[in-house]
């Protein structure tokens, strides 16, 4: 506990002393903050655990395999490859709802330093952000690992089709992310609320099932659900090295979409935050 406080310490003396730059450095102000932010995440986060980030990919690994017993073994849901299915679906999912799932009380959870500091108070919510998609990369070569044993390898469509979704995903999960994190000072449930529709969102996104086997009539209907083209998307990816661009192009306006209602939430909101906080 000491170190933790102790490591809290530290960084509001130091982002104390980044804001303290004259304003024709807002930049590198930002910046600044946003890495000394990110490494406190990182050094809470794994501060005395023996395995470190191995950890950051053990629960969606974990849910795959058990999805995989469930599904496969015991029911006998015969689908091709349904360990690749489960795998490209659970890793972008997992990384989807920790950004999402987190961001109710992300304000809440930095009430000591926001008070003390003055600050972008979005920058919680990028280094939030950051801090999920580092550990997403890390599960990148678990991803390619299983590809492999399958007899599936890199295609040089990941070269451009990577970074365009984690683009798209990032700055989607983003936007979702400020809005609720703001909303959730002045309605304290809606982390329950959030974690009710990300269930719900889970079975209707498909992570556990190809979107091959949706009903065709019924297919269409996965366009109105912001995370089922991502998550297709990726997959299409992973396993055949193709960059489905009408998934895409639908997934990168709900991100744009989400990231303008996020941030005119913020906007709106973010003058009575210390009213509330």
């Amino acid at each position: 506990m000491s170190k933790s406080v102790s490591i809290g310490q530290r960084v509001t003396r130091r982002i104390s002393r980044v804001s303290h730059f004259g304003s024709h450095r807002n930049f590198e102000n930002y910046r600044d903050i946003l890495f000394v932010l990110l490494q406190k995440e990182l050094k809470v986060r794994y501060n005395n655990k023996g395995l470190g980030f191995l950890w950051s990919i053990a629960n969606p690994l974990a849910s795959a395999l058990v999805y995989l017993i469930a599904f496969q073994i015991l029911m006998r849901v015969r689908i091709p490859d349904y360990i690749l299915i489960l795998i490209t679906g659970t890793f972008t999912w997992q990384w989807f709802t920790n950004v999402v799932g987190s961001s109710s009380n992300a304000f809440v959870g930095n009430a000591p330093l926001i008070k003390k500091v003055s600050f972008p108070r979005n920058i919680v919510l990028l280094c939030m952000s950051c801090n999920h998609l580092i550990h997403f990369l890390m599960s990148v070569p678990v991803i390619l690992l299983f590809l492999v044993l399958h007899g599936h390898y890199p295609a040089l469509t990941w070269i451009y089709g990577m970074p365009l979704l984690i683009a798209v995903q990032f700055t989607m999960a983003y936007g979702i992310a400020l809005g609720l994190a703001s909303i959730n000072l002045f309605f304290r449930d809606m982390e329950r609320l959030v974690g009710i529709i990300l269930n719900f969102a889970f079975y209707l996104t498909p992570v556990l099932y190809p979107v091959e086997t949706v009903p065709p009539k019924l297919r269409h209907l996965m366009l109105f659900n912001p995370a089922a083209p991502l998550i297709a998307a990726w997959r299409d990816l992973f396993i055949n090295g193709k960059v489905d661009w009408l998934y895409l192009a639908v997934s990168a306006g709900y991100a744009l979409l989400f990231y303008l209602l996020g941030t005119s939430i913020y906007k709106r909101l973010s003058w009575k935050f210390a009213e509330v906080i």
